[in-house]
């Protein structure tokens, strides 16, 4: 026990961050991010045994939050509550993370970008991955991750400049 405590606290204390932000922006809802984080390592912990290292640890990690939101979005109960999450997160404001996501300004265009588009913005400009690693996470080839960076990035751009 003790060695997969360290396991976890080296895991946790190294990606817990980056994890969370890229939950938060997945997710738009704070207290979410943290139910998606949680279990992120619960999960890594269950199978790092599997753990192949053909990847980073951050690629694999950043691979289990993103599946892990995407069971939060598909919960019955989320897509019901989406309305009132909404505007609970509009009011709300006093979350450390959430105070940073709204300082960086692009933040609201990216939340607007479709999930597809706003996990591959996340996955290269927050997690800083290469675009061999997200083809990884997103299960594609390099080239179709690199056209859809390239789609999301002009849609983006449209939101930022009032046109969508």
């Amino acid at each position: 026990m003790p060695a997969e405590e360290n396991l976890l606290d080296r895991l946790m204390n190294e990606y817990g961050d980056d994890i969370l932000r890229v939950c938060c922006l997945y997710l738009k809802d704070y207290h979410l991010a943290e139910d998606a984080v949680q279990e992120t390592f619960i999960r890594a912990m269950r199978s790092y045994g599997g753990f192949e290292h053909r990847s980073k640890e951050k690629t694999w990690l950043t691979r289990i939050a993103v599946n892990c939101c995407k069971n939060i979005l598909r919960n019955r109960w989320y897509r019901t509550g989406m309305d009132e999450l909404d505007e609970n997160l509009s009011v709300q404001g006093n979350d450390p993370v959430e105070q940073l996501i709204e300082q960086e300004g692009i933040s609201q265009g990216i939340l607007r970008l479709d999930p597809e588009e706003r996990e591959i913005i996340l996955l290269y400009y927050y997690q800083e991955l290469r675009m061999k690693e997200i083809a990884s996470i997103i299960g594609t080839s390099e080239n179709a991750a690199g056209q859809r960076l390239s789609r999301a990035r002009k849609k983006l751009r449209r939101i930022l400049e009032g046109e969508v």
